[in-house]
Parts: C-alpha cells; sequence; structure tokens
C-alpha cells in the first residue's frame, strides 16, 4: 500500500499552504498529587506543566512531510516556549522506519515517552496487550478531552485492558488529523453532462449511468494494489448496512457476520457496476497512483477516495475539483463515511513523567493546534466545521469531515477487523470484481477470516 500514517496506505496530510505563529492556551491548573507509577493507569494526575520542574520528554512521531511537518514543529516550539521546564527530544522517523523500531523501543527499560502508535491490532493492540501503553482516561477527564473530541474518533484509540476488544474500552492515545473516504467528482464534466452532484444514492447511479453514455470513465479505480477497492466497497456498504453492524464488523466483534442479506445486496451493487462498465477496463490491473493521476487529469466523473489526495487533486484540476460525502438513500439520511484518524500520539508505560507528557499530547491536539494544523494544510480531527478555510475543495473536505463526526456518522476501515483482514479483503474483491467469485462466495471467504479470529480471540 502507498505511504502513509496508517499501514492501510491513507495520508491524512494535505499540503504545505501557509505558516502561522500562534499563541497557544495554558493548561488548566490541577492536582499537586504526584504521579502514580507509570505502569499503571494514574488515579490522581497534575496539569500544570509549569510546575512539574525540570523534564525532558522523548517525542517519536513520524510527521516527516510538508505540512505534517510543518504543524509539527510549530507547535513543539510553542509548546517549549511556554513551558521552558520541559525540553522536547523529538525523533521523527519515517511511517515505515517508526513501524519497525517502535515495537523493540517500546519493550526496552527506556523508551520515548510520547509515541505515534498505528491505531490498528498488531501495532496499538499489541502494544496494549504487552502493558507497553499508558490507558489516559484520568487525564482525558481532567482535560476534557471527551468533550473535545466525538466518541466517533476517540474509539479508534481504545483498547480493553488485554487488547483483545477494539473500539471500546481504556483510552489509549489522541490523534491530531482526520481522514474520510468521499466523492471526489470533476464539476466540469458534471456541467457537461447536465448533472448536478448527487444528494441520493440512486442520483449517484444514475450519474454514472449517464457518464457511461456519454462515452466518459464514470467512476475512476485502479485495484492493482488491492485495497483501493476496500473503500469503494465501503462506501457501497455503508449504503446497504447499518452503521452499527458495520462498525461492529471492522472493530472485529464477537457475534457480527459478513454473510447476511445487507451484505449482500453490496456486493452485488459492486460487481454490478463492473457488468455496467462504470470502470475502466483492465481497472484491476492498474495501480493506485496512475488511476488518481489519471483523474487529476481529467480522465473520470467521479472518484471514491479519501481525503489524503486532496492536495494533489486540486493542484491538478483547480476549481473543478468537488469532494462530497457519500450520498445517503435518501437526501436527509444520515450520514455515512469510512474514516478514520492520523497515528494517535501514546503515552508509554514506563515515562518517568506521564504528567509532563499528557501536558504535550493535550497542547498538540487544543483547540488552538487545530488552528495550526489548518493554517499548515491539514485536516484537524476536532474543531473540524469551526476553522476557516478558503471557500473550494478544502472547505468541502472539512465541511464533510465536521458533519461526518459530529453526527457519529464515521465508520472504521474494513481491514481492522482481523490482524489477517486487510490481506484477506483485498484479494477477495480482486476476485469478486475480476468476476471469478460470486458475492455469495465473496463474503463466505470473508466470513471464514472472520469467524477463525473472533471465536479465538
Amino acid at each position: 500500500m502507498t505511504p502513509s500514517t496508517r499501514r492501510t496506505g491513507r495520508t491524512p496530510a494535505i499540503a504545505l499552504l501557509a505558516a502561522a505563529a500562534l499563541a497557544l492556551t495554558a493548561c488548566a491548573p490541577g492536582s499537586s498529587a504526584p504521579p502514580a507509577p507509570a505502569s499503571q493507569a494514574p488515579s490522581a494526575v497534575r496539569t500544570d506543566a509549569a510546575a512539574l520542574g525540570d523534564v525532558t520528554l522523548t517525542v517519536w512521531d513520524q510527521e516527516v512531510r510538508g505540512g505534517q511537518a510543518a504543524q509539527m514543529k510549530q507547535l513543539n516550539d510553542a509548546f517549549q516556549a511556554k513551558y521552558p521546564n520541559i525540553k522536547l527530544n523529538r525523533v521523527s522517523r519515517s511511517f515505515d522506519d517508526l513501524n519497525t523500531t517502535l515495537r523493540l523501543a517500546l519493550s526496552g527499560n527506556e523508551p520515548p515517552d510520547v509515541v505515534e502508535a498505528n491505531n490498528g491490532r498488531s501495532s496499538m493492540g499489541a502494544f496494549v496487550k504487552a502493558g507497553q501503553l499508558l490507558p489516559l482516561d484520568a487525564y482525558a477527564d481532567a482535560y476534557g478531552w471527551k468533550q473535545r473530541y466525538p466518541e466517533s474518533v476517540l474509539r479508534y484509540s481504545r483498547y480493553s485492558a488485554d487488547g483483545k476488544s477494539f473500539g471500546e474500552g481504556n483510552l489509549y492515545g489522541l490523534p491530531q488529523v482526520g481522514e474520510v473516504v468521499g466523492v471526489f467528482y470533476n464539476k466540469a464534466k458534471l456541467t457537461k453532462l447536465g448533472l448536478q452532484p448527487p444528494k441520493t444514492w440512486a442520483d449517484f447511479e444514475t450519474a454514472l449511468g449517464t457518464a457511461k453514455t456519454a462515452g466518459e470513465v464514470p467512476l475512476q479505480l485502479g485495484n492493482l494494489d488491492k485495497w483501493p477497492a476496500i473503500h469503494v466497497f465501503g462506501t457501497v456498504q455503508g449504503r446497504h448496512v447499518p452503521a452499527e453492524q458495520i462498525s461492529a464488523l471492522a472493530f472485529g466483534r464477537k457475534g457480527a457476520s459478513w454473510t447476511t442479506p445487507e451484505n449482500t445486496a453490496a456486493a452485488e451493487q459492486l460487481v454490478g457496476w463492473v457488468g455496467k462498465g462504470y470502470f475502466a477496463k483492465g481497472f484491476n490491473g492498474q495501480g493506485y497512483d496512475p488511476s488518481w493521476q489519471a483523474f487529476g487529469k481529467g480522465e473520470g466523473v467521479f472518484l471514491i477516495a479519501g481525503t489524503w489526495l486532496l492536495a494533489d487533486l486540486e493542484k491538478a484540476l483547480g476549481d473543478d475539483l468537488g469532494f462530497m460525502l457519500p450520498p445517503g438513500v435518501s437526501a436527509d439520511a444520515a450520514p455515512v463515511a469510512t474514516g478514520g484518524t492520523g497515528l494517535p500520539f501514546a503515552i508509554t508505560a514506563k515515562s518517568p513523567n506521564p504528567d509532563a507528557a499528557a501536558a504535550y499530547v493535550n497542547f498538540i491536539t487544543s483547540a488552538d493546534a487545530m488552528k495550526v494544523l489548518t493554517s499548515t494544510g491539514n485536516l484537524p480531527v476536532a474543531e473540524t466545521g469551526e476553522q476557516s478555510v478558503q471557500a473550494g475543495p478544502q472547505q468541502d473536505v472539512f465541511t464533510a469531515f465536521g458533519t461526518v463526526t459530529g453526527k457519529d456518522g464515521l465508520v472504521p476501515y474494513l481491514d481492522y477487523a482481523t490482524p489477517t483482514f486487510a490481506d484477506t479483503l483485498g484479494a477477495a474483491l480482486q476476485d469478486l470484481l475480476a468476476e471469478k467469485a460470486t458475492p455469495q462466495e465473496f463474503l463466505a471467504t470473508l466470513e471464514k477470516d472472520y469467524k477463525t479470529f473472533t471465536e479465538s480471540n
């Protein structure tokens, strides 16, 4: 999968747009009680960072690109200016390098204090199970994180203490950036076809048919890498399957099932698009990057993809680019879209300075920090709808993410379901879209992987 902040290839940073120097608010005063042992959740916390004495915090992150690097440098500089008693020792690594070295670092005697840990079962889940991350619920209460972040976002960093249950239980991290899979569209092509952005799912299907009749590529897709079709199927699934059922499947809940009439309808609709010629010929053998790049060159009316493509597509299409949440079955249907967060910032269980670490995490995820993220071209995961951005595609993205998170319509990436589900689902979708497997056979393959994991977990 493509380079990313997540194992599935999603890059939530958009692009470096501008720099802004903002004064960040001070941490709220709190208890003066000493910290609890680092290996357990603190029963009392200190939130007055200036009163913690001289502290050095080692922070590992993967914010190395453009706007990602810019926002981190700006926030770190502001934090150290506000709290000169806390020195930051920042270690910035690429996503792949961080993944490779973090597991070893956390098992050592002197791990970093703050780390960005991949949300998935193979990373954060494994670290929680090994007792290597600190539960943050006491800090969430002290700093008001549960009011700052909707639960639809916080659940991406929740695990049971044994690491078995994902999406519920203790809070182990806090992200800065968000991401959502929606529908990019070419405004000029819609105008040429006499169409408006679709308001319902039926309108969307009608638009696909109109585009096909006019000789256009209705829906751009390159599925050589296998995972891109996961986003397309997840979008179709959200029009047929209730959001709570999708969440149960994606978080690997025992008792959920893939072999349902609703999932069958979703699979049938997706493969039906192949028969109707809504994808370009050879799409299963085309790479992800060539596909979205072709859309940027004007090949295709619609593209189902994530917000991490915004900067590149806006650069290519300019004012002709539009973005919207996947339309519902009716114009007033509650929004449902696949999405998630960037890597959450977590505190390691062996950190000798958990209060200072929590103050740092609070600082880089505060309301004012969200303004810095916006000014550096990122998509803030909180306070999204309150940001001031220029009208156009970026505003479309901010509005969409703010709407879907505010109404608890964000459903998890399907590859979260089991440790092996990304490979299973990606391969099964290739077979389905190549019409080598029926919708029923496709879902049976998913059910086998899913049940094997959930019944033994």
